[in-house]
């Protein structure tokens, strides 16, 4: 996985730095080129030397030194790097990558390349959990960056908390997935719906839910970011539309509807993020509805069509279950009366996840029964989560059909992923 490939690690100037020297050292004996950009600060505590006595490669650290054979450094390591990671990143780089700043190397480099940035910080317990160290990192991760959160434990100050590096194993986890990301979806069509279905009353009013599109919207980037080719049935949001995939705007559920059994067919995975409304006006109104006498409006309903148990077809199909109580039973229902191979469970009573929020935590179970419960994290990284489960399942899937037209498996192959 990391032969040959090129991962740049920003370090930054904090007392952690000296664990860096040991994440350089597993990347390269991994076979990775490593190329080691240092923060002034950071030499106080590390010198350069070090890191290129590990790497064999030079370590730049001043915006102003001389070009490495006449490139301009940063935007040569940042168009050269196909991962970027900073461990360990202080509240202070922190800061300046949210903000945009790009005062040292280091931030240039961030600012100028397109590879996944991993960010992992290592701090005082209080700067850790300060409102704005926290509100900084949910910057970052609202824009792609993977976070590696910091260890509990003892730290140099003295202090006892959450604030240390984590371990060079976790990091190294943490590369491998992102190198993985661009791969693992290639040549496969992933189907993903969005937002909260809008059924009119009248031309001017509609009933619709509190669902913002965020987590449809950052399943559909994880997946192109992995290499598939992304069709994205939006409802209406306030989100701007992702590059690098085929959008289809829908209003209604019927719309929704429609738009998924002409395209799902033709997909390997179907994921069903959006809020699609249960029930719509019977006889919308042609005109305005006036507010009539005191006794108030009477709306009669209908019920919508059940989208995710009308798409059938030789696809791994994923729903989302949106419960305020019972969470467990009722996603694990759904799962069985939907025939799912996965459903993402999510608790939108919390204040700080499910709708209009850019974190989430949820529950993932397969038809096996198999199940995952995911701390609150940013919605891209649940994104990614969920794409994990969906490789497994069209691995798997993969697996048996090998299996059953008398193909060769491999030992072990085949293991229960969400699949079925």
């Amino acid at each position: 996985m990391l032969q040959n490939r090129n991962i740049v690690l920003g370090v930054t100037g904090s007392i952690a730095a000296y664990k860096a020297v040991d994440l350089a050292s597993k990347l390269t004996q991994a076979g990775a080129l490593v190329d080691v950009v240092m923060t002034r600060a950071a030499t106080e505590f590390v010198t350069p030397l070090t890191f290129q006595s590990i790497t064999g490669r030079p370590v730049p650290s001043d915006m102003w030194d001389s070009p490495t054979q006449f490139e301009i450094e940063h935007i040569a390591l940042a168009q050269r790097a196909e991962v970027l990671v900073i461990a360990p990143a202080t509240a202070n780089v922190i800061a300046k990558l949210a903000a945009g700043i790009a005062d040292d190397l280091l931030c240039c480099t961030v600012l100028a390349t397109r590879a996944p940035v991993i960010v992992a910080p290592a701090m005082n317990v209080n700067m850790y959990e300060n409102q704005v160290t926290q509100a900084n990192l949910e910057r970052l991760a609202s824009r792609g960056f993977a976070i590696v959160d910091p260890e509990y434990g003892p730290m140099a100050c003295g202090a006892v908390g959450r604030g240390r590096l984590a371990d060079t194993e976790t990091i190294l986890a943490a590369v491998e997935r992102a190198l993985r990301r661009g791969e693992d979806l290639a040549g496969k069509r992933v189907v993903v719906t969005a937002g909260g279905t809008q059924e009119p009353i009248d031309p001017v009013r509609h009933i619709t839910n509190r669902s913002s599109g965020k987590m449809g919207y950052a399943l559909a980037e994880a997946a192109r970011d992995r290499g598939a080719d992304v069709v994205l049935i939006s409802a209406p949001t306030a989100l701007t539309l992702p590059a690098g995939m085929r959008t289809i705007r829908t209003v209604t559920a019927l719309e929704m509807r429609d738009a998924v059994l002409v395209e799902a067919p033709a997909a390997d995975a179907l994921v069903m993020a959006a809020a699609v409304a249960d029930y719509r006006p019977a006889a919308p109104s042609d005109a305005k509805l006036k507010k009539g006498g005191s006794s108030g409006l009477v709306l009669k309903l209908t019920r919508n069509p059940d989208i995710l148990s009308e798409a059938r077809g030789d696809f791994v199909k994923v729903g989302f279950a949106a419960e305020t109580e019972d969470l467990i039973r009722n996603a694990a229902a759904k799962l069985k009366e939907k025939d799912l191979d996965l459903i993402v469970g999510n608790d939108v009573a919390a204040t700080d996840s499910g709708f209009d929020t850019d974190t989430n935590r949820v529950t993932i179970i397969d038809r096996s029964g198999n199940r995952e419960d995911l701390p609150l994290m940013s919605k891209r990284d649940v994104a990614h989560k969920v794409i994990d489960r969906v490789v497994e399942a069209l691995a798997a899937r993969t697996d048996r059909e090998r299996r059953g037209s008398g193909g060769y498996a491999s030992p072990g192959a085949g293991q229960p992923g969400g699949g079925g």
